[in-house]
């Protein structure tokens, strides 16, 4: 996931502890007034990434995703679409996922790791939808388009991605 918005709170009680927590889409960190800003930049990046540590441990496992694609096959696919595998990988660095109709294998980027549970979902029914049409085209996004939240999701992910000057997702144009 990209760089989330932090919120900085400031404490003159506070002398030598660092704290910080979620909130919703934002982390609030919260540090001694008397932290110089390179101090605080720091600090800010050290707590940022113990957040994203300490989330990534939580995370759906290989065989939590496997599951959660039988689950969306049968709910908006009519149980048709079945994968062999599905699986995180770290080598996506341009996709959010990719299927091998073939060997009926599906990769997600660990990129959407920590995103709203319904773009992983999205993301898994495109995928799916592969293993029914190979292609993108009408017949597939038909497919996909069953997802109650496809355009809601395809908006985050382009949006994310413009975000951080990625190449919007398939079919975003």
């Amino acid at each position: 996931m990209g760089q989330p918005e932090v919120e900085v709170r400031r404490s003159s009680r506070r002398r030598r502890t660092v704290s910080a927590y979620r909130d919703g889409d934002r982390i609030v960190v919260l540090i001694p007034a008397s932290l110089t800003r390179r101090e605080e930049a720091q600090w800010v990046e050290t707590m940022v990434e113990r957040i994203a540590r300490s989330e990534q441990r939580r995370l759906l496992s290989d065989d939590d995703l496997r599951e959660r694609a039988w689950r969306l096959s049968n709910d908006y696919l009519g149980g048709m679409a079945v994968p062999e595998s599905v699986r995180w990988v770290d080598n996506q660095n341009t996709r959010w996922g990719s299927c091998t109709p073939a060997d009926r294998s599906i990769r997600l980027s660990v990129r959407l790791q920590g995103m709203p549970a319904w773009v992983i979902d999205y993301v898994l029914v495109h995928e799916l939808a592969h293993l029914l049409e190979a292609g993108h085209d009408a017949a597939f996004w038909g497919w996909v388009d069953r997802y109650p939240q496809s355009e809601k999701a395809k908006g985050y992910l382009e949006g994310w991605s413009a975000a951080v000057r990625m190449e919007p997702p398939p079919g975003s144009d």
